[in-house]
């Protein structure tokens, strides 16, 4: 999966905008991050806590938590990994941001 990948993504979610710079690309809905662009080949997605440790357990090729972000409700997602299920993980995002 690109960058541009999860753009065509994230903005085909209603109020899903895309902000930032190249280099530091991210998604928000009102404001509230969905997906960032995080280290190279990585993006962050902030999830909860239980749906960050379903995805983890299901897909643990795709899906990290560096150390930094243990306390935070984000997952760490491997651009080479599975692509479905680093859409599921926005729409998880998305969904969690619009309430």
């Amino acid at each position: 999966m690109t960058l541009d990948d999860i753009d065509q993504f994230a903005t085909s979610l209603p109020g899903c905008k895309r902000k930032g710079h190249p280099g530091r690309v991210a998604w928000y809905v009102d404001d509230r991050l969905v997906v960032r662009q995080d280290e190279p080949g990585t993006v962050l997605v902030r999830v909860g806590f239980e749906d960050r440790e379903r995805l983890l357990d299901a897909h643990p090729d795709t899906f990290g938590v560096p150390p930094r972000w243990e306390a935070h409700r984000k997952v760490q997602a491997d651009l080479d990994g599975d692509d479905d299920a680093i859409r599921e993980a926005i729409r998880l995002a998305w969904a969690a941001q619009r309430r």
